[in-house]
């Protein structure tokens, strides 16, 4: 005799907010939709000062790539000359294969 399906059971998390459809036969989650989200409180008065802030942060970044791209040779080039007094001072061996370690 088959079993009658019992319907998905449909549950609020009460950390987030959010909508689970569960099936308790299989105990797995279905479906699962996010809560919405809620409008920040952001007063219209401090928009200005938001924008500037923004635009201040934006250029700071700019500011500071711009300082790095500046410097990328500089740096990969002392990257390079550590790179080779390393590899001058570690005697040269035979390279080991996959097949070698069998």
């Amino acid at each position: 005799m088959a079993k009658k399906p019992v319907p998905p059971v449909e549950v609020t998390c009460p950390c987030c907010r959010a909508r689970l459809t569960i099936d308790s036969q299989l105990a797995v989650v279905l479906s699962h939709e996010a809560p919405p989200k809620a409008a920040p409180n952001v007063d219209i008065s401090e928009s200005a000062r938001i924008l500037q802030e923004q635009a201040q942060r934006r250029e700071d970044k700019f500011r500071e790539s711009w300082e790095a791209e500046k410097k990328k040779e500089d740096v990969l080039t002392r990257k390079f000359e550590e790179a080779l007094k390393k590899a001058k001072g570690q005697p040269v061996e035979k390279p080991l294969r996959d097949f070698d370690l069998e």
